[in-house]
């Protein structure tokens, strides 16, 4: 059992690191493109049409990574109504269920997501090929949540492996 823990804080790590990276790369992806893209417009006259639509798949890679580093630190969105309610003794056992079920959620919409993703890549025509592969933000990003909520039901809150980074 400790080897498995052992191994589940090393993939939250190494997945969190991954998050990270992903996500910085986007944004400054993100930044140049808008920056070129409004040079483009206002001093030459012409878009990149390409731009916007890699643009609006990046924001949803920002997005996700975003969702899933918050969550890691339990800092996102919560209504808590039901924990007032429990006693500290039941708490942990508590978030481990609801952490459960989120990741059973978001595991279904990645599957659902994965679905309209392949219907969407066997009917688009060939000039939308990119935005297709693009599109494949949703699928992974639920995927990632959900890997991290089964992650955290399993090894429990951690700020230190987000906050510093010279472990």
């Amino acid at each position: 059992m400790k080897t498995f823990q052992t191994l589940s804080l090393y993939l939250k790590k190494t997945l969190i690191t991954t998050e990270k990276l992903l996500a910085s790369a986007s944004l400054i992806t993100l930044l140049l493109l808008v920056i070129i893209q409004l040079i483009a417009r206002n001093i030459f006259d012409y878009g990149f049409p390409l731009i916007d639509i890699i643009s609006r798949h990046l924001i949803l890679f920002i997005l996700f990574m975003g969702a899933a580093l918050i969550s890691e630190q339990n800092k996102h969105i919560k209504i808590d109504i039901l924990p007032t309610l429990i006693s500290p003794n039941n708490k942990s056992s508590f978030t481990s269920l609801i952490l459960i079920l989120t990741a059973c959620i978001c595991i279904i919409f990645c599957w659902h997501s994965a679905a309209f993703w392949l219907d969407e890549f066997n009917y688009a025509p060939e000039n939308e090929l990119i935005s297709t592969y693009l599109a494949l933000a949703l699928p992974f990003g639920f995927f990632i949540l959900g890997l991290h909520f089964i992650l955290l039901s399993i090894t429990g809150f951690d700020e230190s492996l987000i906050s510093s980074d010279k472990q």
